[in-house]
């Protein structure tokens, strides 16, 4: 029999390990020998070299790894050979994106000449991403061996899209992505060990988690993910400033990082925190700012793109408003849309801000950032199947529990497969109609978020239901009784 930890000590090495916190890793562990004990592997005091960052780092390695195997069907095709980038579910912007947004001929995202922009569309992208879009075709072209561009300016568009030479450049652009969001990948599953140096292991949730794997290479929301991650560890060791810049980069990547601000006001509100407040705010801005200010300065027209494109479109992919659109036949407009979910985010906010601050005690910043992205993406115009790494990383410290984070990531995979199957025209009904599957999934994809909601609401209101603030691996008969009083004593 595996010998037991001390009751309240976990390991000797101080970590929480799942296989004693988890119900659903403890018993799959039986299998191996049962959860892990105080003489696991080593000798008391001894330092092993796997440590919990090491093994955390090859999952997230791995995992990865896997997701680019899943998107290996479309690989030989480039994937612009029938329906494959649906049927087999490996579709990516980034093929696309390098002929369809002239990256093929190192056009500059932001560049306002006539020619180019009659030639291409704009990139609809915050500027963090036309940046590392436009950085990543130049390596591609460097590891092509720099092929002369003349003979591809007198080429169409369609034809750039077929041709052999840049489609072999194309996959190779892919490659160039895949390798810089692994190294990513791997930077922020690492940051997040760190968050918390009594849970660690929470960052595996992170690594292997089958969404990851899916929706890694879909597009380049990633960058932002590491953002984030980085804002969660930077805020855990009391470094304010790289917090704000952080977030401030974050959200010249992609919007969403800005959220962050809301959980960090309720903690500094609470705290008597102000100043740190301040710091983190004025970071952010200057980051952002400092980011934008090359894109805007060589084109403002080009640089408000992403602004306007945002929001004028209307119901899109995985929203509640196509549901309600398309179920309804309600036409609606964007402008309806645009308000409407902006009243029910802003609701929202104010439903998280009461919350954090009538709590009994200090929300961790993982928990309200996780509410209040989740309330973004539950009333948004478009809810895409890579949305759901804006929630991982957040989530994951959350609420970390493998049944939880399974039931959760379960309603993502159904949504993730139906999308690709509605957009490749599989879910039609044979005589004609709409795809009420494809609804019946988006609906279910919402739901298991909100089950996810509801655990995290339930351990902010109840601080002695939450996993990472109560004393870990007590004794079952002994637990619960433990942390409630440690509750009251804060």
């Amino acid at each position: 029999m595996t010998p037991r930890g001390t009751p309240g000590d976990g390991l000797h090495d101080g970590h929480v390990h799942p296989t004693q916190d988890d119900p659903l890793v403890a018993a799959l562990s039986e299998s191996v020998g049962g959860p892990v004990g105080t003489r696991a592997g080593r000798a008391p005091g001894s330092r092993p070299w796997w440590t919990p960052l090491r093994v955390v780092v090859l999952m997230a390695a791995i995992g990865f790894a896997l997701g680019l195997v899943q998107k290996a069907p479309c690989v030989e095709g480039t994937w612009i050979e029938g329906n494959t980038r649906y049927s087999a579910m490996c579709y990516s912007d980034l093929p696309y994106l390098y002929t369809l947004r002239g990256f093929a001929e190192q056009t500059y995202p932001y560049t306002d000449d006539e020619q180019t922009r009659a030639r291409y569309e704009s990139m609809e992208y915050p500027v963090g991403i036309s940046y590392w879009a436009w950085g990543t075709s130049l390596v591609t072209h460097w590891l092509n061996g720099s092929p002369d561009l003349e003979p591809r300016y007198k080429m169409t568009v369609g034809e750039l899209q077929t041709d052999p030479e840049i489609l072999r450049e194309t996959r190779l652009y892919v490659v160039v992505n895949a390798l810089g969001l692994a190294l990513l990948t791997i930077l922020a599953a690492g940051l997040l060990t760190k968050v918390n140096p009594r849970r660690p292991w929470d960052a595996a949730l992170f690594a292997l988690a089958p969404t990851l794997a899916l929706t890694g290479l879909v597009n380049w929301d990633l960058l932002a993910v590491a953002m984030v991650a980085g804002a969660l560890w930077a805020w855990s060791k009391d470094r304010p400033v790289l917090t704000g810049v952080l977030i401030g980069l974050g959200t010249a990547t992609k919007l969403y990082p800005l959220f962050l601000l809301g959980g960090l006001l309720i903690i500094c509100v609470r705290q008597r925190r102000l100043r740190d407040l301040g710091v983190v705010v004025a970071s952010a801005v200057a980051a952002w700012a400092l980011t934008n200010a090359p894109a805007y300065l060589a084109s403002p027209t080009e640089w408000k793109v992403f602004w306007s494109f945002n929001s004028e479109r209307g119901a899109d992919l995985g929203s509640i408003w196509l549901v309600l659109d398309q179920a309804g036949d309600l036409g609606l407009s964007a402008q309806t849309i645009n308000d409407g979910s902006w009243i029910f985010f802003g609701l929202w906010c104010a439903g998280v801000l009461a919350l954090g601050l009538l709590a009994p005690q200090t929300p961790r910043l993982a928990q309200l950032g996780f509410l209040v992205v989740a309330g973004f993406l539950l009333v948004n115009k478009v809810y895409s199947p890579q949305y759901v790494l804006w929630l991982l990383p957040l989530a994951v410290l959350a609420r970390p529990r493998w049944r939880d984070q399974l039931i959760w990531q379960g309603g993502e995979i159904l949504y993730f497969a139906s999308v690709w199957w509605y957009l490749g025209g599989y879910l039609e009904p044979s005589r004609g109609g709409d795809s009420g599957f494809y609804w019946i999934a988006i609906i279910v994809r919402m739901a298991c978020e909100l089950y996810l909601v509801a655990l995290v609401v339930r351990d902010v209101v109840r601080p002695w239901r939450d996993l990472v603030e109560r004393e870990p691996a007590e004794p079952a008969e002994s637990q619960d009784t433990t942390t409630r009083s440690n509750v009251v004593a804060v």
